[in-house]
This record gives C-alpha cells, sequence and structure tokens, in this order.
C-alpha cells in the first residue's frame, strides 16, 4: 500500500496481530461475528508518518455508540478548558469563529460557548454531539470533509481557528481533511491539533497507542511535510504531558516564519533517529519482550493466590488484551465508571467489565493499569487501596509491579 498522507512507498515495522475493534465491547454471548483487523504499523519513506497498515472504516469505529468521553477525566477537563482559554485570548477578529473536529461532548467548546464565541463542533457520534448541545455547544453529528467544510463556511463564514485534540490521528483520509481546512479557514486563520506523539511512544515503549482508531502516528518532521503538500506551514509546536505524551501543532497558511521549537524539534528527531527503519524495529522488539513479562507477571500474581483486576477498559487495552493472550483465565474482570461499557465484555478478549466495587473489602490484591497515561490522577484517587496494600502492575515504560 502507499502512504495514505503522501503517496510514498511504505515499510511494515510492527505486527500486532489480529485485533478487534477497540471500543466494540460485546454483550455477553452475543452471537454475532466480531470484527477483526491485522493491526500492523507501517513507517512512510517520503514524509515518515507511521501509519496503520489496515484502516478499518471509520463508521464501525465513530457511531451514535461511541462510548469515550473527553470529560471523563478530571485532568483532561481541565486541560481543555485552558486550551479554550488560550485559543480565545489568540482570537483578534471582530467576529472570530472556532470550528472544533472531533469535539466529543463539548468539553473544550463549553468554554468558548461561555465565552459568547460564534463556534461549531463537528464529530460523528450522535451520541456525544447530544451531550454537547445539553451543555449548550454548537455542535453537528457530521463528518469533516470537503463537502462539509464548504458549508461549513457558506453558512458562518471562514474559521478562524479549527482546532482538534486526538482527532486528527483517526482519520485514513487525511488529504481529505486538509482539502476541508483549505476550504473553511481564514486566510490569516490557523489549524491546531494535538495527538499522540511518535517520540513518546518510541521512548516509552507505549505500543498500546496503537490501535484501530489510531491510525497515524505524527512527528513534527511528518506533520510538516504533510502540511507543505497542502498550502500549510507547521508554525509552532509545543510538547504535552497528557496521554502519554502528545505534541500540539500549528499550522497556518504558507507566508509565516515558523518558531525556533519546530526546527529544534525535528532537530532532535533526526538526532535521534525517530523515523529510521532499525529505531523503529528496535521498538518491535522491545514491544515482544513486552509481552512475555507481562503474561509472566500475572501468572505470578496468581500462582502466588492474589486477585487481579483490570483497572479502566480503555480503547489501547483492546491491544494489550488481544496481543499479549490475556483473557478471563489470567483477568478474570475489568472495572470501569462508563455506563455504556458495564455489563458487557472487553473487544476480542471476552472479560467481563464492571463497575467498581462499592467496598475497598471487595476491590482485588492488584490492578492491572490500562488507564496509565492518568496514572497519577488514579492514584491519588484510590490512595486507600494502596494504604491498604494494593498493588499496582504497570507495562509503560516497562512491566513492573509497584
Amino acid at each position: 500500500m502507499p502512504c495514505r498522507a503522501c503517496g510514498d512507498a511504505v515499510t511494515q515495522f510492527l505486527d500486532l496481530g489480529r485485533q478487534p475493534l477497540s471500543d466494540a465491547f460485546r454483550i455477553p454471548d452475543d452471537p454475532s461475528d466480531e470484527f477483526w483487523l491485522h493491526l500492523r504499523a507501517v513507517v512512510c519513506h517520503g514524509c515518515h508518518v507511521v501509519q496503520l497498515a489496515d484502516p478499518v472504516p471509520v463508521e464501525r469505529m465513530f457511531h451514535e455508540e461511541y462510548p469515550f468521553r473527553t470529560s471523563s477525566s478530571r485532568r483532561m477537563a481541565s486541560h481543555f478548558a485552558a486550551t479554550a482559554e488560550r485559543l480565545v485570548a489568540g482570537l483578534e477578529s471582530p467576529d472570530p469563529f472556532v470550528v472544533e473536529i472531533g469535539s466529543n461532548d463539548g468539553t473544550m467548546l463549553a468554554t468558548v460557548a461561555a465565552r459568547g464565541i460564534r463556534h461549531l463542533g463537528i464529530d460523528p457520534a450522535a451520541n456525544m454531539v447530544d451531550e454537547a448541545v445539553a451543555r449548550r455547544v454548537n455542535a453537528r453529528a457530521e463528518w469533516f470533509d470537503a463537502t462539509t467544510a464548504a458549508r461549513v463556511r457558506d453558512e458562518f463564514g471562514p474559521a478562524d481557528v479549527v482546532y482538534a485534540a486526538n482527532t486528527m490521528c483517526h482519520i485514513p483520509d487525511l488529504r481529505g481533511v486538509f482539502t476541508g481546512l483549505e476550504t473553511v479557514l481564514a486566510d490569516d486563520g490557523v489549524v491546531v491539533f494535538e495527538d499522540p506523539y511518535l517520540g513518546d511512544v518510541l521512548r516509552l515503549g507505549s505500543f498500546d497507542q496503537i490501535y484501530d482508531e489510531h491510525f497515524y502516528l505524527f512527528s513534527a518532521t511528518s506533520v510538516a511535510r504533510i502540511a507543505a503538500l497542502h498550502g500549510f506551514t507547521l508554525v509552532d509546536v509545543e510538547h504535552l504531558g497528557v496521554h502519554g505524551g502528545e505534541v500540539r501543532y500549528t499550522l497556518a497558511r504558507d507566508g509565516r516564519t515558523p518558531t525556533p521549537a519546530v526546527g529544534a524539534l525535528i532537530a532532535t528527531e533526526d538526532r535521534t533517529g525517530t523515523h529510521d527503519l532499525p529505531r523503529l524495529q528496535a521498538f518491535a522488539a522491545g514491544v515482544a519482550d513486552r509481552r512475555e513479562q507481562l503474561r509472566d507477571v500475572l501468572m505470578d500474581e496468581q500462582q502466588a493466590g492474589r486477585s487481579v483486576a483490570g483497572y479502566a477498559a480503555t480503547a489501547k487495552s483492546a491491544t494489550v488484551l488481544n496481543y499479549c493472550d490475556i483473557g478471563p483465565g489470567l483477568l478474570p474482570v475489568v472495572y470501569d465508571t462508563t455506563p455504556e461499557k458495564q455489563g458487557r465484555t472487553t473487544p476480542g478478549s471476552g472479560i467481563p467489565v464492571e463497575a467498581f466495587p462499592q467496598d475497598l473489602a471487595d476491590y482485588p490484591d492488584t490492578f492491572l493499569l490500562f488507564a496509565w497515561n492518568h496514572a497519577d490522577e488514579i492514584v491519588a484517587k484510590e490512595q486507600e487501596f494502596v494504604e491498604r496494600g494494593g498493588r499496582w502492575i504497570r507495562y509503560v515504560p516497562e512491566v513492573r509491579i509497584d
């Protein structure tokens, strides 16, 4: 397959095997066939973007029963409120207009709306759009593409800011997205998006950042090259500590001078060989080692008579459970706060998902922490569990028990 972002040739470096849709939590004993994909990662020779070899039709992933809420994490809700304030502070138009692609439940745009600024959220998950509207956010259940962009511009005028968080990496048709951006963005407008950073995935060995919804893993180098194909310049980058390491990219139409941060990050990527095949292959070898180590730890806990449960039925946990061949025999239950997931089973691996026990006495001896990117928030919340002697199994950046 050619690169879906630029059309150049690609090379495979990682094979995570047969995987289900990461958010397809199933009713127990559901007799219907489960959708499976071959989860392989490749790197482009031209733009250097890492991507999946086999995309899943986006309508299978993002729909009216999409279970993830941006507001589910207090830390992320605070992050998006601060992001909105920052975007608003930079607006110079007398009647600005802000568009968010992948607006989810309206967490970010709620702050924009509260400032009385014209805005529009675009998201294909109708249930999340309903929640955004309930927050008094102007949002629509649509896919963002060139047609949608033209319709939005005709109705609202050009956008001063187009923002996306953990969304650009989800859309295989990146060229279509950029065509839409060319259409809807004001001449002096900016595109701001943040997504998991390839450099952090390699540094931490966070292989669970690779799953069906994360079609791309971006770097400053790849974003700069892809943007240039569509008349945009990467004018700023900012490393973020959320979601296990992300970068916020700011694009503008050609003509603006990039900040020194752009050149510095690209130089770091060159120096560390971020896109070099040997570096990517070494990452893949480490992933294979991690698989055996994690299974060994779970079997040791079982043999020692300690109870184990999963903490948070995250989308990325599907990669871990299915690649590492972890089922109910090694992990009897995963606890999660999301009502839509409770009473169902984890994709592919078939582990029951339940609400957290009300009584601490019913907690397991050990939690396998899938939401490792929210570890500080979770451990602080579960301080009583820790004080009682509760243990945490982690697998990023290494397999260990705390």
